[in-house]
């Protein structure tokens, strides 16, 4: 693993690398695949069949998944006209409720397409439509990562209910309203926060996109996924110093170390957040592969790109030191936070299982937290959906 000293950076190669663009990103579909946000069809047909099956891992992440309070029939929505969400959700005015009802509400789905039991369909539509009735804003400082958390988690709900429900969903109109007038704009112009919150709120506006059929909305939010996961994982071939975001203007050595939370050597998988802790930068990861399964499913692969190339390596250096590895004095001053989250099974099964890489530590971190449960915030049951999944 080779590391690059940012002392022996001259300011032509900073600016060399500073000006250079992130790859072009894919254009919407002409036609939109639906369900097609995370998790298409075919994946859904494959875990139904498993899960009949009573086969593992599949049939244990199942039970988990129904066990939990998210699968509850006799769940209360508790929608909200103003959701106000401060630094680490303090306030907590409606943040937790929104985003779990949200997860609620894809855990009934994928409930009901599994089991085809109606009760779930319906209690998925109950939140969806509680929400919808009520929701008008998002406050404080934390609102844009809150909207992506929670709007993240909706429209793969309503992906699967919309296209794959026999019964009627009356409220889908207004439930495509509250999406795009309430969540897709506090997201679709993105952050200058750490690379997690533009990731998520990326993935979020991906989601909506597609569930609204919104060409435009969904380019602009691909272009900048592109541009921020280029700047978020850092790759050898990137050069002496990361990628950034043009709009932040870190236009200077000193400016990078400090986003880059002091960090001074790179190689193959670093994060801008890694030495920040491992949580948030599990969100980064986790975001990346959410929006490159969408894009797959709207027919461009992203896996086969830098995106897939970042994902990779990011996932493999943190699983790492994840699985006790020691930091070595050049990372993060020997001291890192660990707590990557059940975040790795979508780009295992994508780059491990479909293109055949090589993930020998994401592959044992992957099958050491199996079956994986939901981070209580836009993650939810990744074995079940994508766990060694072949479609």
């Amino acid at each position: 693993m080779r590391r690059t000293a940012l002392l022996a950076a001259s300011a032509a190669l900073v600016a060399g690398v500073l000006s250079r663009p992130a790859d072009a990103a894919p254009s919407a579909p002409g036609t939109f695949v639906h369900p097609g946000v995370t998790v298409p069809q075919a994946q859904l047909d494959f875990t139904r069949s498993k899960v009949n099956a009573g086969a593992q891992p599949w049939k244990g992440a199942f039970d988990q998944m129904m066990a939990s309070k998210y699968a509850d029939l006799n769940r209360t929505p508790r929608p909200r006209a103003v959701v106000e969400c401060g630094s680490y959700s303090n306030p907590d005015h409606g943040c937790t409720d929104e985003r779990e009802d949200a997860i609620a509400a894809y855990t009934h789905a994928l409930a009901w397409y599994l089991t085809r039991d109606e009760r779930h369909a319906r209690k998925a539509i109950e939140l969806m439509d509680a929400w919808s009735a009520v929701v008008r804003d998002h406050t404080n400082s934390n609102a844009p990562l809150q909207t992506g958390w929670a709007g993240s988690s909706w429209p793969r709900a309503a992906e699967i209910i919309k296209y794959t429900y026999t019964g009627s969903w009356a409220g889908s109109g207004r439930f495509a309203t509250m999406l795009r007038t309430v969540y897709l704009p506090e997201i679709i112009n993105g952050s200058n926060s750490n690379g997690n919150w533009e990731l998520s709120m990326m993935e979020a506006a991906v989601g909506i996109s597609v569930f609204l059929e919104d060409k435009a909305s969904y380019d602009k939010a691909m272009a900048t996924f592109r541009t921020r996961t280029a700047a978020y994982v850092y790759l050898d071939s990137d050069g002496a110093l990361p990628k950034t975001v043009p709009r932040q203007n870190l236009n200077t050595r000193e400016k990078i170390v400090k986003y880059w939370q002091g960090q001074t050597a790179f190689v193959n998988g670093l994060s801008q957040e890694t030495c920040r802790d491992f949580t948030h930068t599990g969100y980064g990861l986790s975001a990346v592969s959410h929006v490159a399964e969408t894009s797959r499913i709207q027919g461009q692969d992203l896996y086969g790109t830098d995106v897939g190339e970042r994902l990779r390596h990011g996932l493999g250096f943190h699983a790492r030191y994840q699985l006790g590895a020691g930091a070595e004095d050049w990372l993060c001053g020997g001291s890192l936070k660990l707590g990557l989250g059940p975040v790795s099974e979508v780009g295992h099964n994508a780059l491990a299982n479909r293109l055949g890489h090589a993930m020998t530590n994401t592959a044992t971190l992957t099958l050491r937290g199996r079956p994986a449960g939901s981070n209580n915030l836009f993650v939810a049951w990744e074995t079940l959906t994508h766990g060694d999944n072949p479609a």
